[in-house]
């Protein structure tokens, strides 16, 4: 009676653990967004133009091409991208001379 029990009891623990297990491997998986912004150099951060080019991350999404390249300033687009469920994750500049414009790589996520 008594091995029963424990046996029983051990069961119930081996069907609980791979329950947990089958939980904790679920990843999630995000559409990830490229945004280019250009600005001005040697004007504190003027955004001259910001470019977006075709990605499959998009298709389907509310936002569009269009509005996020006539957005104006930095500013605009984080808080477009927060309304739209996007999640800011990293941004990189590129200057290449000292009065070039500056390339900045602003890269959003989205969960599926």
């Amino acid at each position: 009676m008594k091995i029963s029990i424990i046996s029983a009891l051990c069961s119930a623990l081996l069907v609980l653990f791979i329950g947990f297990e089958g939980y904790s491997q679920d990843i999630p998986k995000y559409d990830y967004l490229e945004v280019i912004v250009i600005q001005k150099a040697n004007n504190s951060g003027r955004v001259k133009r910001i470019k977006v080019e075709e990605q499959t991350s998009l298709q389907g999404k509310q936002i569009t091409i269009d509005k996020l390249e006539d957005l104006e300033s930095t500013s605009d687009l984080l808080n477009y991208m927060n309304a739209a469920n996007w999640e800011f994750v990293d941004r990189q500049s590129i200057v290449s001379e000292e009065n070039d414009p500056v390339w900045m790589s602003y890269i959003f996520r989205k969960s599926k």
